[in-house]
C-alpha cells in the first residue's frame, strides 16, 4: 500500500486553506458592506452601485483566490487545468450574474425617476414601457451568452456545435419552426418597446373587455380587467390584431348619457341644468358640456348629454352622476318631460253601434281603390264565377 506523502499534501493544502480563509473574509466583508449600504443610503447612487456589485463579487473573489491557490500547488498539470477550468466557469457565471444585475439596477433607477402615480403620466408610462421591455430583452441575451460561453468551454459541446453548424440547413429549419412563437414574441416585444401601441397603465379594450395594462413581460401582457380579473395576452397578439387604446395620446375622453324624454321637454332648462351639474363636479375637465336632441320617435325624443373628463375612470362616474341628477331635476321641476304613453279612449256613446233590428250599412266601394287581377274575384259567388 502506498504511503502518504505528507510534505506534498501539506504543500497542496496550505495554499487552498489560505485562499478559502481569505475568500470567506472577503465574502463576509462585502455582504456586510452591501447590508450597510442598503440600510443607510437607500436612495444614493454609490450605495446602489455597491449593492449591485457586492453580492456577485462576494462569490467571484473567493473563486479567483482559489484559482491563484491552485496555480501555487504542486499538482499535476492536468489536475491544475481541470480545477482552473471549473473555477473559471464559476467566475464567468458570476460576471454574467453581475451584468444582469447591472441592467436591472439601471432599469430600477429609470423607473424611479419616471413614476406613473401622477396625474399626467403619459411620458412616464412611455419611458417605463420601453425600459421594462428592453431591459428584459438585454437580460435574456446576457444570460444566454454567458451560459453559451460556459458550455462552449467543454470540448464535447464544441463538437456538437460544429456538427450542428455542418447541418445548419435542416436543423435551422426545424429550430425555426419550433421556436417561431418564441422569436415572434421577442420581435413583438421589440416592436412594442419602439412603436409603443400599448404602455403600462394604458386603458384598452381587448376581446371586448375593458381593462388596464398591468404588466408587460418578454412574452406576454397582463391586462387587469375592471372587475379585478387578469387577462394574459401574448405579445404577438397586439401586433396582429386590432384593439382599442383609450390613452394612446391622452387620457382625456368624451362620454355620453342618453335620456328618452317627452316632446314637451324644455331643452333650454336641460342645458342650463347640465352646465350646473358639470360645474359642481370636480371630475369635469371644463372642455365639453353639451345637450342635444339626437333622435325622435312616435312617443319620445332622445337627448344626448355629452361631457368630458380627464380619464376614463372619472368619465364613467361623471356620466352616472349626470344621468342621475338630470332625472332627479326633471322629476321635481319638469315632470311633464318624463316619457309617458298616450291613448285617446273618448268616443260618443252609441256612435259606432247599429240601431236595433237593422244591419250595418256597407261602405261604398270605389273603383279606384280596387286592385286588378285575381283579387277581384275574392268577393264573388263561386257559382257565378264558373264558366257557362
Amino acid at each position: 500500500m502506498r504511503t502518504l506523502d505528507w510534505p506534498q499534501l501539506t504543500a497542496i493544502a496550505w495554499p487552498l486553506a489560505v485562499a478559502l480563509v481569505l475568500g470567506l473574509i472577503v465574502r463576509h466583508a462585502l455582504l456586510y458592506v452591501a447590508r450597510r449600504a442598503r440600510a443607510k443610503s437607500r436612495d444614493s447612487l454609490p450605495a446602489r452601485v455597491v449593492q449591485v456589485i457586492a453580492v456577485p463579487a462576494a462569490l467571484a473573489l473567493p473563486l479567483l483566490f482559489l484559482i491563484l491557490a491552485v496555480e501555487a500547488t504542486p499538482l499535476s498539470a492536468g489536475a491544475i487545468a481541470q480545477a482552473r477550468h471549473w473555477l473559471g466557469i464559476g467566475v464567468l457565471l458570476c460576471v454574467t450574474w453581475l451584468a444582469v444585475r447591472a441592467v436591472g439596477a439601471v432599469e430600477a433607477r429609470i423607473l424611479r425617476e419616471h413614476p406613473v402615480d401622477i396625474e399626467d403620466n403619459l411620458a412616464a408610462r412611455r419611458v417605463q414601457t420601453q425600459t421594462r421591455v428592453i431591459a428584459r430583452v438585454i437580460q435574456g441575451a446576457i444570460a444566454l451568452i454567458g451560459i453559451s460561453l460556459a458550455l462552449m468551454t467543454f470540448p464535447a459541446i464544441r463538437q456538437v456545435g460544429a456538427t450542428l453548424l455542418a447541418s445548419a440547413g435542416i436543423i435551422g429549419l426545424v429550430a425555426g419552426i419550433a421556436a417561431k412563437p418564441v422569436f415572434g414574441n421577442l420581435i413583438a416585444g421589440l416592436q412594442i418597446a419602439l412603436a409603443q401601441p400599448i404602455r403600462l397603465d394604458d386603458v384598452v379594450i381587448v376581446e371586448g373587455e375593458w381593462g388596464r395594462i398591468e404588466e408587460i413581460t418578454a412574452t406576454y401582457v397582463v391586462v387587469r380587467i375592471w372587475d379585478e380579473r387578469r387577462m394574459v395576452v401574448p405579445l404577438q397578439w397586439f401586433i396582429e390584431h386590432p384593439f382599442q387604446n383609450w390613452t394612446r395620446t391622452s387620457a382625456e375622453l368624451l362620454g355620453t348619457a342618453f335620456l328618452w324624454l317627452d316632446y314637451r321637454t324644455p331643452m333650454a332648462e336641460v342645458r342650463a341644468q347640465l352646465q350646473r351639474i358639470c360645474e359642481e363636479d370636480p371630475r369635469w375637465d371644463g372642455r365639453v358640456c353639451v345637450a342635444q336632441v339626437t333622435e325622435t320617435s312616435e312617443q319620445t325624443v332622445q337627448v344626448r348629454l355629452l361631457v368630458s373628463s380627464r380619464n376614463s375612470g372619472d368619465l364613467f362616474d361623471l356620466r352616472c352622476v349626470v344621468r342621475e341628477r338630470m332625472i332627479d331635476y326633471l322629476s321635481q321641476h319638469h315632470p311633464q318631460s318624463l316619457p309617458r304613453l298616450r291613448a285617446d279612449l273618448s268616443r260618443e256613446p252609441g256612435a259606432d253601434a247599429p240601431a236595433a233590428g237593422t244591419s250595418p250599412t256597407p261602405a261604398p266601394v270605389h273603383a279606384d281603390t280596387m286592385s286588378p287581377g285575381a283579387e277581384d274575384d275574392a268577393g264573388r259567388d263561386p257559382a257565378s264565377a264558373a264558366p257557362s
